[in-house]
């Protein structure tokens, strides 16, 4: 499949304003070369790649299974580009443990073949959907020849005087009030304007919704309760499942870590790959608290956000401030603060830009008052 894109390395790039429901090969270019529209931020880790690589896998599993070609698609694109093309650039690609270069050429092996027959499922549905697409215009535009031809007649026929046909009119309207319906009204169709939708399957920014369950919070605050108390950032990572193209969040876990009142390291990581792969987990973003200040993303927070949502848009950053008795859930702006964080390569505590907002409110996420979560306390082990 690389060979392919090298191929047409030096073709014509496809705008989307290009692209036709009409044309399905156009149609097909064009997806691929948005969903391999990826590039390698050295400030993510090599290894949270190939971490993330597996969640790709997954999620796209997920999509094969309920039929949604298109988006099974987009996660093979984009793990085949990250690690047939882009990850031996990566300065920290050396440090990668073979065992997980070994494990992620296996993945590729399998990933191709699939991808490859995913591609040629695709264009039949772009075929399919062309010809539904080209029959639906030639209908409207003999509808459109039909209403041009019926109103011509209509200027061309000469108008009658209503008054000559008046007493006529008199009668017909007298016999509509006695004479019986002929019409079996029992059968027309009746449209309910009370039978709205009560949810929708995706906010408008285009997101997968995330469903968090409400608990969670409550759960974080009292494991770090002791922290709190000491000044000491707590941190833990969400993890779920992906559902009908829907995530929830089911897991909390918190990793081995090392905390002060304005950061928190994780340690051992291997701990909480394992666990998420034993049991089918994908990371769906990250918690950690403000001991002493309230909620909002310092400059190292959206940092470490922005490794989370460059690999999935829908990645939630929650941010508990216990002091205050606040909860933010946050994701950076997908139209500026998400690719100004990947080009910043300032490290630890630094200022950016105010004029335009780096972060803002994660709508797609909302709470589920009823829903359960299983915490997984991994400083335990130690």
């Amino acid at each position: 499949m690389s060979r392919e894109r090298d191929k047409s390395a030096n073709t014509k790039h496809i705008s989307k304003e290009d692209v036709s429901i009409t044309d399905p090969a156009s149609r097909l270019k064009y997806i691929t070369e948005l969903y391999s529209a990826v590039e390698i931020n050295p400030n993510y880790a090599a290894i949270r790649y190939y971490r993330t690589g597996i969640d790709m896998t997954k999620m796209a599993a997920v999509y094969l299974k309920e039929g949604s070609l298109e988006s099974a698609y987009a996660l093979y694109m984009k793990f085949l580009t990250i690690f047939l093309e882009k990850i031996m650039n990566h300065p920290q690609y050396n440090t990668v443990p073979a065992a997980e270069k070994a494990k992620n050429t296996a993945m590729l092996k399998k990933i191709i073949p699939v991808a490859e027959e995913l591609k040629k499922k695709l264009l039949e549905q772009y075929k399919q959907d062309a010809a539904i697409a080209i029959e639906k215009l030639k209908q409207q535009k003999h509808e459109e020849e039909e209403r041009l031809r019926v109103s011509e007649l209509e200027e061309k026929t000469p108008r009658l005087r209503s008054a000559d046909f008046s007493g006529d009119f008199d009668r017909l309207d007298r016999l509509d009030r006695v004479a019986p319906s002929t019409a079996d009204d029992t059968n027309l169709p009746v449209f309910d304007r009370s039978l709205k939708p009560s949810t929708y399957p995706s906010p408008k920014s285009g997101l997968r919704q995330m469903s968090m369950p409400s608990r969670m919070m409550t759960e974080f605050l009292k494991l770090s309760r002791g922290n709190t108390a000491n000044n000491k950032e707590t941190c833990g990572i969400l993890a779920g499942s992906l559902v009908r193209n829907q995530l929830f969040v089911t897991h909390l876990l918190i990793p081995q870590q090392m905390g002060s009142s304005d950061s928190c390291v994780t340690h051992n990581e291997e701990d909480i790959f394992d666990y998420q792969d034993q049991h089918s987990l994908i990371t769906l973003g990250w918690i950690h608290t403000h001991p002493t200040q309230t909620a909002f993303l310092s400059s190292v927070d959206l940092h470490t956000h922005c490794a989370y949502q460059l690999m999935m848009a829908e990645a939630i950053a929650v941010v508990c401030a216990p002091k205050y008795e606040e909860t933010g859930f946050f994701m950076l702006t997908p139209d500026h603060g998400l690719n100004f964080i990947a080009r910043c390569r300032a490290t630890g505590f630094h200022p950016h830009p105010n004029e335009k907002s780096l972060y803002t409110h994660a709508d797609h996420c909302k709470l589920d008052a009823t829903a359960n979560v299983t915490v997984v306390d991994l400083r335990k082990t130690t």
